[in-house]
């Protein structure tokens, strides 16, 4: 496997960090799982194979990080939090952390760098959560010029936080919460076709300075759960809630150890989740992303 590029993945152990990581062997790639308890993970990928390493890192220090990138052609940055605790804040992880992994990555000579953020991403929003991933795609970009800007939209799949807990509720409850009137715009992707789209940043040729990542189809929040419920064959009531509720209840939420929702959950459904236009997507990578419906129905 010595003529294996090889690629490191900080947040390899995560939701899309995992698919990431299995992607990149698909591709050929050797690849370097960063991550605080490495010993803990090594039975979540498929199979054991000499190009898959991991090793032990931090991205709030900057000697384990130099060392997890050392000697790599590539760098995936897939940290990400959703509940602030302590000295771990969406400023910290999201804008410092990811700074630190850019800067590291260009003194180490690192060729590729590819940030994951989220469609939404706005240094002007009112929302911490969501400033800060703007301010980090900024941060990324001053330390590492060249890196590659991946903004999926929500992502769905097997243990996932968003399709998963709406079929769960789905299926307990005869009426439904909406956020708000319903109508905020969504346009859900497949996290295995994420994972692949990331991958083949590392692959083609010149990679896109940015790239947003949405599914096939677009949907009001509130015909999206119609849909999901026939695929089901559920039919529930659904019922507006305003956004100032929901808040109050995601602040009590986050007190526990696995809040069913956040207040950044909540901010983000405030905004429609749909690609830019102006922004290469799947397409450009040579995927056709798979819908919702064809996922349900596996």
């Amino acid at each position: 496997m010595t003529d294996r590029l090889k690629v490191a993945v900080f947040g390899g152990t995560g939701f899309l960090g995992r698919r990431v990581v299995q992607h990149l062997l698909d591709h050929h790639f050797a690849v370097r799982v960063a991550s605080h308890h490495p010993e803990r993970h090594q039975a979540i990928f498929r199979s054991a194979t000499s190009a898959l390493e991991f090793v032990r890192a931090d991205v709030a220090d900057d000697a384990s990080i130099s060392s997890a990138v050392a000697g790599t052609f590539g760098v995936v940055n897939a940290v990400s939090l959703y509940v602030e605790q302590g000295d771990q804040t969406f400023y910290s992880v999201h804008v410092e952390a990811a700074a630190r992994v850019a800067r590291r990555s260009r003194e180490s000579n690192v060729t590729r760098l590819a940030h994951i953020s989220g469609i939404g991403a706005d240094i002007a929003s009112p929302s911490p959560y969501i400033r800060s991933r703007g301010e980090g795609e900024n941060a990324v970009r001053a330390a590492f010029p060249a890196a590659t800007i991946i903004r999926p939209a929500v992502m769905f799949g097997p243990d996932d936080a968003f399709l998963i807990p709406l079929i769960k509720l789905l299926r307990k409850f005869p009426f439904f919460p909406l956020f708000g009137s319903g109508r905020t715009a969504l346009q859900p992707a497949y996290v295995e076709d994420v994972g692949e789209a990331i991958a083949r940043t590392f692959v083609v040729s010149r990679a896109e300075d940015i790239y947003e990542l949405g599914g096939p189809d677009i949907y009001m929040y509130k015909d999206l759960l119609r849909t999901i419920g026939d695929r089901l064959g559920l039919r529930r009531v659904l019922v507006p809630v305003p956004f100032t509720t929901w808040q109050a209840l995601a602040l009590l939420a986050e007190n526990l150890p696995q809040p069913p929702i956040t207040r950044n959950q909540v901010e983000l459904m405030k905004i429609d989740n749909i690609v830019s236009p102006a922004c290469p997507g799947f397409a450009a990578l040579g995927i056709q992303p798979q819908a919702i419906e064809a996922v349900l129905g596996k």
